[in-house]
């Protein structure tokens, strides 16, 4: 045998409660799983810990690191062995001549990975999506990953500026739109996504291309999938025009008429908090109706991370903030401990000249000190506006103070959905619910305020260690399922023949260290990155990728094309 890993508790992916066996690899497949195997010619020990399917992440956006990186970190630290990309209908194919700095712009806005970046990282030697797919083949990496179809390059490729300005597309466009949806899945895409939201957008502020496309374009759209005979429809939505439950229907009636899976993002919302439940009742109605509709849902809330080394902090939007933001993280302290622009920029608007579109949605009632070692789920008394309060002072003031701690590498924490009531009893509930996909991660975007994809190591902190949750059911959460909404079939559970795609867990070590700023994009881009501990090993196709958080150097990873 290849690789053994010796008297771990078998965790399958399947909601089993786990065993003690252990397990053979050969040729990047599963060999054995049983008790006193033959010795291989490599052993992991895994006594005192749990042996899993690698986790399968469904909602990142590596659509440009793939390009440029082999390494998928920060989603590859945390167990992930496979990620789909492509998510929320931004994406970089296909792609006309000369159209390139038009889906860097809305990856800029609506993800949060800087334009110099992606134009250096980015070579756009290719225009078709099966052209982007080949040269996505071309790299090898430390995970395996799986690309959809971006809505918004696809209404820019076929109706270009008419796309941009939010009209309507006529038969001749949708028809096209459908063949490039099924030629690219018949290429290898695993589907098709789109956006329907008002928080993306530009930084200059315009609307996502797909922001009001019509029934027939989007029933267009999915038919593609339909004759391609694979693939699935990912989509976020406001879910306002006008209310849910129109929405929903809408949604009913294309997945009717494509016959495909459908994943829609569902948070709680702080404004409006029953919007979620209705949702979830929608969706259910949908399943019992023989309806392939799931909600996909974060695990903690979705949480703003505001710093002065990053993309985003409360005053990066007021004028004298704006003057020194260009400085060295030194020179910038520096600057701002100074009382005369402390009081400055106290006395500024800080939403005026803000080009963070969700800046008017976060209240300090809702921003906490981050901490060391990072807490999620802080209480209501620990918010900025409570402590500020108490020491008589305006939250403005003590954000500001905070910001300078730790010279300037502290973070507040802004939980912008998922904690309306300071708890997480409604992702509790959506956890327990069957129909629910655990996803949201985001891993490769929003690399300079928000960082999400350690979502598996916190739902099995969390919700396993900490809340008592089934640690088996939890796996299911993270493999088998996220496999199977993906369409992967030889991936997620660990049984003979399938992928060998594993996690060796030190399951009572497992902990997540406080995010930190790295340099390491392309132009000296900034991104945030999250160490774990109790990850012993990450295992892709049988090669060790990761041993206690350190890459190994091994690159098993490929492009993975849709079997349709």
């Amino acid at each position: 045998m290849d690789l053994v890993i010796r008297g771990g508790t078998i965790v399958d992916g399947t909601g089993r409660a786990g065993y003690a066996a252990d397990l053979s690899i050969q040729d990047g497949r599963i060999a054995a799983i049983g008790p006193n195997l033959p010795k291989g010619r490599e052993e992991i020990d895994a006594v005192g810990k749990l042996v899993t399917p690698g986790f399968v992440d469904i909602h990142t956006h590596y659509d440009g690191q793939a390009i440029w990186d082999s390494h998928m970190a920060p989603s590859a630290l945390h167990g992930v062995t496979t990620a789909v990309m492509g998510n929320c209908g931004v994406g970089f194919a296909p792609v006309r001549p000369g159209g390139e700095a038009k889906l860097i712009e809305l990856m800029e806005g609506v993800e949060d990975i800087p334009a110099p970046v992606l134009s250096e990282g980015l070579d756009f030697n290719w225009q078709s999506f099966a052209e982007y797919l080949e040269v996505l083949a071309s790299r090898p990496r430390d995970i395996d990953l799986c690309a959809l179809v971006p809505h918004a390059a696809v209404r820019v490729f076929v109706m270009g500026d008419r796309a941009l300005a939010l009209e309507p597309a006529n038969q001749a466009d949708i028809a096209q739109m459908r063949e490039i949806v099924a030629e690219a899945v018949k290429a290898g895409a695993f589907g098709f996504s789109t956006s329907r939201t008002i928080s993306h957008k530009t930084l200059a502020g315009e609307a996502t291309p797909t922001l009001k496309a019509q029934e027939d374009e989007l029933t267009g759209i999915a038919l593609g999938l339909k004759q391609a005979g694979a693939g699935f429809l990912e989509m976020v939505s406001d879910w306002n025009t006008p209310d849910p439950a129109t929405e929903f229907a809408m949604v009913r009636r294309i997945s009717a008429a494509c016959g495909r899976p459908i994943v829609f993002s569902l948070t709680a919302r702080h404004d409006r908090t029953e919007a979620w439940k209705e949702l979830l009742a929608l969706s259910d109605r949908a399943a019992a109706d023989g309806l392939n509709i799931r909600p996909v849902f974060p695990p903690r809330p979705i949480g703003i991370l505001f710093g002065l080394q990053g993309s985003q902090n409360p005053f990066s939007g007021c004028p004298s903030y704006k003057a020194i933001s260009h400085l060295p993280l030194a020179e910038r302290v520096a600057a701002l401990r100074m009382p005369e622009m402390r009081a400055r920029i106290l006395s500024e608007d800080r939403f005026e000249g803000s080009t963070f579109a969700l800046i008017r949605r976060l209240s300090f009632e809702r921003i906490f000190p981050f901490g060391d070692p990072p807490d999620y789920t802080p209480p209501r008394e620990k918010s900025i506006a409570a402590q500020a309060a108490t020491r008589g002072m305006t939250a403005e003031a003590l954000a500001y103070d905070l910001l300078l701690e730790d010279e300037g590498h502290a973070f507040l924490f802004a939980a912008l959905t998922n904690y309306a009531d300071y708890t997480l009893a409604p992702t509790e509930e959506l956890l327990r619910h069957k129909n629910t996909i655990v996803g949201l991660s985001d891993g490769g975007a929003h690399v300079g305020f928000i960082l999400d994809a350690s979502f598996p190591t916190f739902l099995l902190t969390h919700w396993g260690r900490t809340r008592g949750l089934p640690v088996a059911e939890l796996i299911r959460r993270l493999t088998s399922d996220t496999a199977g909404a993906a369409g992967l079939a030889d991936r997620g559970r660990l049984a003979v023949g399938l992928r060998a795609d594993i996690n060796v867990i030190d399951f009572e070590r497992l902990a997540l260290a406080k995010p930190d700023m790295v340099f390491d994009l392309p132009a000296g881009g900034r991104r945030l990155m999250q160490q774990v501990t109790g990850y012993a090993a990450t295992i892709v196709a049988g090669t060790v990728t990761y041993r206690e958080g350190v890459a190994t150097g091994a690159l098993p990873g490929r492009l993975v094309r849709c079997a349709g």
